[in-house]
């Protein structure tokens, strides 16, 4: 989204009081950042990052995390601050985003990753924290051993082709003797009611949101994703959450040799959409009562 864009389309936004946090939540590649930063421009604020991909420090890139040129037009916060190897949870960015909700700026949340903003507005469970020995164990089992060790119950509610939510779930019932759910059923009030914020959703339309994916891909190439990659290269741990981030193994295939450069972004792009596709599904269950707003048309 440019910032022509966001003109032309500012109408949309519902009223934005001085007083109240804005919160912008969205699919990959639909151009929340930017509306972000359009807003932080016209009523002030500070941007902080609701994306767990962009708050490790060897992605800017690979990442889409704003660019340095976007970063000194209005404050930025939680982003690239964690290192590749650090261990970083939906718990560790509440506890980071709380106090900056009673800062001196308003805060305007941004990302498209759910689990945080549900964290904020819905509550969050107290589930201990999971030791590396059973982390280490479900690393190593196969997807069905995963779903085999999850109560039924808890598993009625999660996407079983999300390696990342089925194996959270097995690793806390390991972990504790108790489910998931069990501890989501405990899960303390929120720290801030979605009443008390201007909650956007982006919900545009998929053939656009396909096309601008696979433009993105292009212009990460150009700004450098491979040089980004390849300096990452002895360090990569593909257990790691940081060596996940999209595009990361397609293009080591590609430095590789294993991989031309078309297949990896063929490869990347494929995987791009498909986390798009879960992401809507996810925002149009949980986001139900937020501003949807369509900047596609």
């Amino acid at each position: 989204m440019t910032r022509r864009s966001t003109n032309q389309f500012f109408r949309q936004l519902p009223p934005i009081p001085d007083d109240q946090p804005v919160l912008i939540a969205g699919p990959t590649a639909s151009g929340k950042s930017a509306l972000a930063l359009e807003i932080a421009e016209r009523h002030g604020g500070v941007i902080v990052n609701a994306d767990a991909s962009q708050v490790y420090d060897c992605w800017r890139v690979i990442s889409a995390r704003p660019s340095t040129e976007e970063e000194t037009r209005a404050p930025h916060l939680l982003y690239g601050h964690v290192a590749y190897d650090q261990d970083y949870s939906t718990g560790h960015w509440l506890r980071e985003a709380v106090p900056l909700l009673a800062g001196d700026q308003r805060p305007i949340i941004v990302g498209g990753t759910g689990l945080y903003f549900t964290a904020l507005t819905e509550g969050m469970a107290q589930i201990p924290a999971t030791p590396p020995a059973v982390r280490a164990e479900a690393d190593q089992m196969p997807m069905a051993e995963l779903l085999a060790g999850v109560d039924a119950q808890t598993l009625a509610g999660l996407d079983r082709q999300n390696r990342a939510r089925v194996q959270r779930a097995w690793e806390v019932q390991r972990a504790t003797g108790r489910s998931l759910l069990a501890w989501q059923a405990d899960t303390p009030r929120p720290v801030l009611q979605i009443s008390d914020t201007v909650p956007i959703v982006f919900d545009v339309d998929k053939a656009w949101l396909l096309d601008r994916i696979e433009r993105r891909f292009d212009q990460m190439l150009e700004q450098g994703a491979i040089e980004e990659v390849r300096a990452m290269q002895d360090r990569f741990d593909p257990t790691l959450p940081a060596c996940k981030a999209i595009g990361v193994s397609e293009l080591r295939a590609y430095l590789d040799g294993s991989m031309t450069l078309d297949q990896a972004r063929d490869r990347a792009t494929i995987s791009t959409r498909q986390f798009a596709k879960r992401q809507r599904t996810w925002f149009r269950a949980r986001m139900k009562t937020w501003n949807h707003l369509d900047f596609s048309k």
